[in-house]
């Protein structure tokens, strides 16, 4: 039997957020047909990840759509499963891994920035790539080492991250970093994969300090963002199965 797909996703007061991540989904089930596609929410959309899990199937496979391995990964979704198996004794459940790093992620990144278009032979283009931040710097990290990455492979004036919380450089920062590196145009990468609060606040400290910036929209549903996510749900099929092999 082929096991539920359970996305999980952060969620939004920004009603843009949950639309993305059921337009992610559909194309989830539209690569994998048959499949079933569930989205559960950690907060503020619905279903909650708590209802999903209160009917799913024993094997179901939970999906992260989270782009690194920071609070919710680590601590959230495990303790939603504690819970669903407190109310369903018996209940086995398996967590695949985050959708990041992955260079499919930056293949969706840059496929919005074309789609605003911007390439990276512009040579006055400063990219700010707009991350959440997170409390554990690992987190931090993967943002922080795409950017520069692409400062170096790409003809950028240069790539730098801005964060909207926990950890710097802020949008300000990073708009004066690119400037000083002679950027003439400031473009905004987000590095979410839906819109809401905290890529809200990254744009408007951008345009508060250019307010020509040209954002581009978050990951959403892009092919690869779909590869990813069925990559991870493969993955964590096969390790069930290689671990019910004699």
């Amino acid at each position: 039997m082929t096991s539920t797909l359970v996305a999980i996703a952060h969620g939004s007061r920004d009603s843009r957020s949950p639309a993305t991540i059921d337009r992610l989904v559909r194309a989830v089930r539209e690569a994998r047909p048959g499949l079933v596609v569930r989205a559960g929410y950690l907060e503020l959309s619905t279903p909650s990840l708590d209802e999903v899990l209160a009917e799913v199937e024993p094997g179901s496979v939970l999906v992260p759509l989270l782009l690194g391995h920071a609070y919710h990964a680590g601590v959230d979704i495990p303790a939603a499963i504690e819970r669903a198996v407190r109310e369903r004794p018996g209940l086995r459940l398996r967590i695949a891994g985050v959708l990041g790093p992955d260079a499919r992620l930056e293949a969706a990144v840059l496929r919005r920035l074309a789609e605003v278009g911007v390439d990276p032979t512009m040579s006055e283009v400063g990219v700010v790539l707009a991350g959440a931040g997170s409390s554990q710097e690992k987190s931090n990290g993967l943002v922080r080492q795409v950017a520069l990455d692409w400062s170096r492979r790409h003809g950028w004036a240069r790539v730098v991250p801005a964060f909207a919380s926990a950890t710097s450089p802020s949008a300000a920062e990073a708009v004066q970093e690119l400037r000083a590196a002679g950027a003439g145009r400031i473009v905004v990468a987000p590095w979410f994969l839906a819109p809401g609060l905290l890529l809200n606040r990254v744009i408007d400290a951008v345009r508060a300090e250019a307010p020509d910036a040209v954002v581009a929209e978050p990951m959403g549903a892009a092919p690869e963002v779909t590869e990813v996510v069925l990559s991870r749900f493969a993955s964590a099929v096969e390790e069930r199965r290689g671990e019910a092999s004699p």
